[in-house]
């Protein structure tokens, strides 16, 4: 058995040889060129479409024994006019593609196709699913549609689509009560499997994503069973197929749906009906309309296609009742030419394309030295380029394609309405017109709707009805938000205060927890051992360098200023445990001047001996007196100096804006974080900007001094340190700024700990090293050898 005849499609394919004819009768299209064509039937069938396709583009002689041509080479096609199918179309994009022959399609709607990385010679006048599938979802939002069955053929076409609805539904609020697919071929088992799933969902209102043949299996399903609930929405693709309705108008009546745009085609409807019982004799998609139409068979008919057994014993055909006139089918019915309108567009558009081609002047043309295309020798990829381009007037209406080949999407809101004499009324109640913009896309025209089974108003659709005043909404667990409970508001509801919030049954207030980086969680224990261990480190270098104070590493090295540095270092390290604990005033205000502080006498007792070791170097000279001028106590005093400037900017601080802690409830409803607040950023980052330029001063007070000839030269390791310094609180700024909580408070201390371990660990390491390993370097000579 073979494919279904479709009376539809054999008037697509006379509407392209109607348009054909009609470009070589006119004078201002084309004047000096005639057109021609092939058309081969796809079955929509992939193997036969690329089959097809093939003989199409190789051009093999005619091997058909009545035919004149016989022998004799045919050229070969430049641009193909289909497939209606969009699976079938990507097959033979994808077979074609090194051929880079244009493909023009009249009815492939999937969003896919639009790929131009995949498929760059696809065109078409059908617009893209994303288009369609907006105004579906619009249209659901406009009926409070939000609990919709989804269902598709399975098929390129149908994934792509139900995937952009999905995601376009989604954005309304509106849920897939399921979403099957089915095979083309619908099996008992498979329609059993989609009858079960539709009758075991409350959703009345099903987007169906096919064909009109495999939507017939279905509807048979469904009358056999009486579900005759449903409010079917249509996709493009069966949205005006009038050959559903006489079997199944119970059904589809009040069906809506988006169709493509409309137009009557003056001359089309006399070119089909001329000369039909003629070609029936000629042509083998004549023959089989009429004996489809008929219900009979043609002596010598050349029909080759049996559709089922009843066919094999047709009847002869009686001639002398078989008028033209008397042919009424979806073949010659002009009333919908929405696809045949694509394919005359289609056709119009090749033909324009070649008219912009031979208008094209020598030395100015699109290509590589201004060349032109031949007209009478067409290169596929040249005839590409000028339909790209091509932009002309059709009935009345401006057509043009976007940058993936796409036109201007325009869809009519078609309603199934059943007429006065029992046939199908296709009526048009909206429209959906991308080039208006927002909200104006699509507009509905309510009254005019007739709705299954003669309802005054659109079905409901939803998972949940609304609640009430008084109730409230409880999602379900597991299901989709579409989906939920309505529950009674308490009697004495009330909003919960700024520290309270609502327990889980909703019912009354309780506290919310309170966060701080407390001594007793685990961050503020390892922190505060990091503090403590720190501290001990420090203590014992003390104790190495008061127990070695006499020995020339400890003295060579600034002896004084060492043990003040390690003392403030000290100092760092216990100022980071004021960050650990609950926020008070007090401790807010201590915290900060301790640490900006402390860190200005490290830096202040580091910036003193580098330029100790700076002096000492240039007293070596003959007549030199420098050092006279910064002796021990000038170094004491270039400390506290530094120092009392940060002193000032602590007490400016203090007594302006001072840091305050506050319990805040922004970041977190469940919890309220205990925290301090700066009072003033200018203060604390003034602060640290203080830090910074002393730094800036040790580092290049240091980095000029590092190759100072001397066994045992301080100013290096005093650069590491500063590098160090540098590496962690550049970093600390962004980390800082981007945390909040305890999180930001951890990220101070491990700041201070990080640059305290550093200037410990360069400056006073290598001395220990020396004191505790190396006692043989640690004698006066030693460190006197210049290297």
């Amino acid at each position: 058995m073979s494919a279904p005849f479709s009376a539809r499609a054999l008037r697509w394919t006379q509407t392209m040889a109607f348009a054909i004819e009609e470009i070589n009768q006119r004078r201002d299209l084309l004047p000096r060129l005639k057109l021609g064509y092939h058309i081969r039937d796809s079955c929509d069938d992939i193997p036969v479409s690329l089959r097809s396709s093939l003989l199409l583009v190789s051009g093999p002689p005619d091997l058909n024994a009545n035919s004149a041509c016989r022998g004799v080479p045919r050229p070969v096609s430049p641009v193909i006019i289909g497939d209606a199918a969009s699976g079938v179309s990507m097959a033979i994009l994808r077979t074609l593609g090194s051929f880079g022959i244009p493909l023009v399609s009249y009815f492939a709607s999937c969003n896919c196709l639009s790929n131009k990385k995949e498929f760059p010679t696809f065109m078409r006048t059908m617009p893209s699913d994303a288009f369609q599938i907006k105004a579906i979802a619009k249209l659901i939002r406009y009926f409070h549609w939000t609990w919709v069955g989804v269902i598709g053929v399975e098929s390129d076409y149908a994934r792509f689509a139900i995937q952009l609805f999905l995601e376009e539904s989604s954005k309304y609020g509106a849920c897939a009560a399921y979403v099957h697919f089915y095979p083309v071929l619908l099996s008992k088992e498979s329609i059993a499997d989609l009858m079960q799933t539709i009758r075991g969902s409350t959703a009345k209102v099903i987007l169906n994503f096919s064909g009109e043949s495999e939507l017939q299996t279905i509807l048979t399903e469904c009358r056999r069973q009486n579900m005759t609930h449903i409010q079917w929405i249509a996709s493009e693709a069966w949205a005006t197929a009038k050959s559903l309705w006489g079997e199944f108008q119970g059904l589809l009546t009040g069906t809506l749906g988006f169709a493509i745009r409309k137009a009557e085609i003056p001359g089309l409807q006399g070119f089909l009906t001329r000369g039909l019982l003629v070609r029936a004799h000629q042509s083998p998609f004549f023959a089989e309309l009429w004996e489809e139409t008929f219900n009979c068979k043609l002596n010598v008919s050349l029909n080759r296609h049996v559709h089922s057994d009843a066919a094999l014993s047709r009847r002869p055909c009686a001639e002398e009742e078989e008028a033209p006139e008397a042919v009424r089918s979806d073949y010659s019915d002009v009333s919908q030419l929405r696809v045949s309108y694509n394919v005359y567009k289609a056709v119009y558009l090749v033909a324009q394309a070649l008219h912009d081609m031979s208008g094209c002047t020598r030395g100015a043309g699109p290509f590589e030295n201004g060349t032109c295309a031949d007209p009478e020798n067409v290169l596929p990829w040249q005839l590409l380029h000028y339909m790209k381009q091509a932009s002309f007037n059709m009935l009345g209406e401006q057509v043009s394609f976007d940058k993936n080949g796409d036109p201007i999407a325009s869809y009519d809101l078609m309603n199934w309405q059943k007429g006065p004499d029992g046939s199908l009324q296709l009526v048009k109640v909206g429209f959906y017109d991308t080039s208006l913009g927002g909200e104006k896309e699509l507009v509905i025209n309510d009254t005019a709707i007739w709705w299954h089974w003669g309802q005054q108003g659109p079905p409901a659709s939803v998972c949940s009805a609304s609640c009430t005043p008084g109730s409230r909404k409880a999602t379900r667990k597991g299901e989709p938000i579409c989906c939920f409970d309505c529950l009674p508001y308490s009697l004495d509801c009330r909003r919960c205060s700024v520290e309270t919030w609502p327990n889980e049954a909703q019912d009354h207030c309780v506290p919310k927890t309170t966060e701080f980086l407390s001594y007793h969680g685990s961050m503020g224990i390892v922190l505060c051992t990091c503090s403590l261990f720190g501290l001990f480190v420090t203590m014992a270098i003390f104790g190495v360098f008061v127990a070695y104070r006499t020995t020339p590493v400890v003295r060579g090295n600034n002896m004084e200023l060492s043990f003040l540095l390690l003392i403030f270092l000290s100092v760092c390290f216990l100022s980071g445990l004021t960050f650990i604990g609950e926020p008070t005033d007090w401790l807010c205000r201590i915290r900060y001047t301790t640490f900006g502080i402390s860190f200005s006498l490290c830096i202040s007792c580091i910036l003193a001996k580098t330029v100790v070791v700076l002096m000492a170097f240039r007293a070596t000279l003959p007549d030199s007196r420098v050092m006279r001028w910064f002796g021990p106590a000038q170094q004491r005093a270039s400390v506290f100096l530094c120092t009392c400037i940060q002193i000032v900017i602590c007490l400016i601080w203090l007594t302006t804006r001072p840091p305050l802690a506050v319990r805040n409830t922004r970041h977190h409803s469940s919890r309220i974080i205990l925290e301090c607040v700066v009072g003033s950023d200018v203060g604390f980052w003034s602060v640290l900007g203080y830090i910074g330029l002393l730094a800036c001063l040790c580092f290049l007070l240091a980095f000029l001094a590092r190759k100072l000839p001397d066994n045992f030269n301080e100013a290096k390791f005093i650069t590491f340190s500063m590098l160090i310094f540098f590496a962690v609180w550049i970093t600390f700024i962004p980390v800082y700024i981007s945390t909040s909580g305890q999180y930001m408070v951890a990220v101070h201390i491990f700041a201070i700990l990080a640059s305290a371990f550093g200037i410990l660990l360069c400056i006073f390491a290598p001395k220990c090293y020396i004191v505790l390993l190396k006692p043989e370097k640690n004698t006066k000579k030693q460190m006197m050898l210049k290297k």
